[in-house]
């Protein structure tokens, strides 16, 4: 989910590590957190290399994955909100992962300090939002099948700026039933179907082929030529979890304030 780059920011990344600001590097190996649901929310990452993943626990120990980072994201960014507390999610490492960590403190001081990164990160946590509203009503409007092709096509980041590898990471068809919510079966069932209409191989690793696309943005499977009723309008759609993604969005709406104060009070006048 990694926006385009702002062009005042040529390489966030580096921006962050040559702009005077206290941040330092962690590795972490397939399986590490970066941090556990529970924590303290002290700390903000920037993933520069690999893949992570968000997953929560409920009280009677059933575990679900929310989300997959990649390149480019930021994690652990509810740690800005007015109120510290503590961590809703895990965040752990799908395959070797490198990230920036950079402390709360430290954090809101780059913010208020530097309107073109306040720029940048605004721009990341509204697509965040967006990214957020389009899996809820993924969730709400579309069938299993069509959720694990629009997973398998976003984890292949197809689109993106630059050569993108069609190859996903590894990932287990467990953890793909826990995303999309349905059955481990259910998901080997329709891996199976992907692989013999030509849209996915997979040898061990998944390699996703971009005829998926054409499944997720047009409901259609390769030889199908039923006609589908028209898209409802986004706003009907959205109408019903709108509360629920106002709730999500409500520890951050203090922070996008001062930076949109900030960036009002740095512009200039003409």
């Amino acid at each position: 989910m990694a926006i385009e780059r702002n062009p005042g920011i040529v390489d966030p990344a580096d921006f962050l590590t040559k702009a005077g600001i206290a941040c330092r590097i962690v590795e972490l190996a397939p399986k590490d957190t970066f941090f556990s649901q529970g924590d303290a929310a002290d700390s903000v990452f920037y993933l520069q290399q690999g893949r992570a993943k968000l997953t929560v626990v409920s009280e009677k120990g059933k575990e679900a994955t929310i989300t997959l980072l990649s390149v480019g994201d930021f994690l652990g960014e509810e740690s800005l909100a007015a109120v510290p507390g503590h961590r809703l999610s895990t965040a752990s490492a799908v395959n070797t992962c490198a990230a920036l960590k950079i402390s709360r403190e430290e954090m809101s001081r780059v913010l208020n300090d530097e309107p073109v990164f306040a720029d940048f990160f605004l721009k990341f946590m509204l697509a965040r939002s967006m990214r957020t509203q389009a899996d809820l009503v993924d969730q709400l409007f579309n069938s299993s099948e069509k959720r694990l092709a629009r997973t398998l096509v976003l984890m292949a980041e197809f689109g993106k700026p630059g050569e993108r590898d069609v190859c996903i990471p590894p990932i287990s068809q467990e953890t793909l039933a826990e995303m999309i919510g349905t059955t481990r079966s259910r998901v080997s069932f329709f891996m199976n179907r992907f692989r013999k209409l030509g849209l996915i191989d997979y040898d061990g690793r998944i390699k996703v082929n971009k005829s998926l696309l054409n499944v997720v943005l047009l409901d259609q499977f390769p030889g199908d030529t039923t006609h589908r009723p028209a898209i409802p309008i986004v706003g009907a759609i959205l109408k019903p979890i709108a509360p629920v993604v106002a709730t999500m969005l409500k520890p951050v709406l203090p922070m996008v304030a001062t930076i949109k104060r900030k960036m009002a009070i740095g512009a200039p006048r003409l």
